[in-house]
């Protein structure tokens, strides 16, 4: 029999909490929650989640110190929830260790496709095989094995995602990946509403690697600039 996957809700809003609670049990998660950043931080160690949902604004600790620690305590996949729509709030949830996020309010369906994703990916990057290699494009080195990105020799700290969709663009250097097309082969899921996460996520990458790093393909998509 498969273990059931365990997720930590760390929500303030407990009409939020209690209704993802009951859409992930319904889905076979083993959920448990938490209403504050304190009680988050406990319930993590507690719990030993297989991912964390995160609400960004919290009563005390808010998202992003509560993410910081817990990434420093165990690295987990962490879907941040935001009701904030600037960019740059976006942009520092991605930076502190959030490898993705929704914007309230969110639908249970898109929630529910994302968790999937992230689980996936955290698998796949469990399971290393022959093809596993090195990838160098112009100042970038990406070694696939051991998920660990180098500009200029330095390290990059990307998130799972961040690093799923640089391999991918990097697979073919200089070629147009269109926004649904990557949500596709990044997140596992194609909802043409989400691309908006796309363009984030490019631009998290852009402030860790370098803005010419990914080239911009207005009306299209993106692409890994090439040496």
């Amino acid at each position: 029999m498969t273990q059931q996957r365990r997720i930590l809700v760390v929500e303030d809003d407990q009409t939020i909490a209690l209704a993802v609670r009951d859409r992930l049990a319904a889905e076979g998660f083993q959920v448990r929650t938490a209403a504050d950043g304190q009680a988050g931080l406990a319930e993590f160690d507690r719990a030993e989640p297989d991912l964390v949902i995160l609400d960004r604004l919290l009563p005390g600790l808010d998202g992003l110190e509560v993410c910081r620690r817990m990434q420093a305590a165990r690295p987990v996949p962490v879907l941040m929830l935001t009701a904030l729509g600037e960019e740059t709030d976006v942009l520092v949830g991605l930076g502190v260790g959030a490898d993705d996020y929704l914007t309230k309010p969110f639908s249970m369906r898109e929630l529910v496709a994302r968790i999937h994703a992230l689980l996936r990916r955290v698998e796949r990057a469990g399971q290393l095989t022959a093809e596993d290699t090195v990838i160098k494009v112009g100042e970038v080195r990406i070694d696939t094995a051991a998920r660990r990105v180098f500009v200029r020799g330095a390290e990059a700290q990307l998130t799972r995602t961040e690093f799923d969709l640089l391999r991918r663009l990097a697979e073919r250097p200089g070629q147009v990946f269109e926004r649904e097309r990557l949500l596709s082969d990044v997140w596992g899921f194609s909802e043409a509403a989400a691309t908006r996460t796309v363009d984030s996520h490019v631009r998290a990458l852009r402030r860790k690697l370098g803005s010419d790093v990914v080239r911009t393909v207005h009306g299209v998509g993106y692409a890994l600039v090439r040496p």
